[in-house]
């Protein structure tokens, strides 16, 4: 069982911080069951992302960059998204390929990769989550179909660096004049 901390290391609040006064957001607040979450993946996240995931909920940036966390419908909620990408990779009907390849989704107690975020453009934000090593949770993303890259920095920081850093390429959309907005999920569940 894991325990829900406040404890955030000093560089990783800060980046919270810059990503809720980059899009004027006023923080929800909401009131999250981790030790349930944490329970399921049997792996605890990051403490920013789980501090993101109480100040946004689930929702677009920038109408463009999608982050999952929790949302009364199916577009934006975290556990939803990832049960159904483990089904499909778990799916012996489909082949033995990983949409993930050559990482498979993290099945838990095991090592693989969790979405936590996406663009309209196809590209995928994701932790590389070893259960064996807690408190790890680099950050492995792509642009459409193409290789994995590996960052070894929070999830609020390459947050930070995708809606306000034009130079963080090829990830960076400040350069697309897009805004920093955030809109929250709708709820439907389409």
């Amino acid at each position: 069982m894991f325990t829900h901390t406040l404890f955030l290391p000093k560089g990783c609040r800060m980046w919270v911080q810059r990503v809720i006064e980059l899009t004027g957001w006023e923080p929800l607040g909401l009131s999250v069951d981790w030790a349930a979450v944490e329970g399921e993946l049997q792996c605890p996240l990051p403490a920013d992302y789980k501090e993101l995931f109480e100040a946004f909920g689930g929702g677009v940036f920038a109408e463009s960059v999608y982050f999952l966390a929790r949302d009364e419908g199916i577009s934006f909620d975290f556990l939803t998204q990832w049960r159904a990408e483990l089904s499909t990779d778990q799916d012996s009907s489909l082949g033995s390929v990983s949409a993930m390849d050559p990482y498979t989704v993290y099945a838990p107690g095991s090592k693989g990769l969790v979405t936590w975020g996406s663009t309209e453009w196809g590209d995928q934000y994701c932790w590389l989550i070893d259960a064996r090593r807690p408190g790890e949770y680099p950050i492995l993303a792509r642009v459409e179909d193409n290789d994995w890259r590996r960052y070894e920095m929070s999830t609020s920081e390459f947050l930070y660096r995708v809606l306000a850093d034009a130079d963080f390429q090829p990830f960076g959309i400040a350069q697309y004049d897009l805004g920093t907005t955030f809109e929250p999920g709708s709820g439907d569940d389409t």
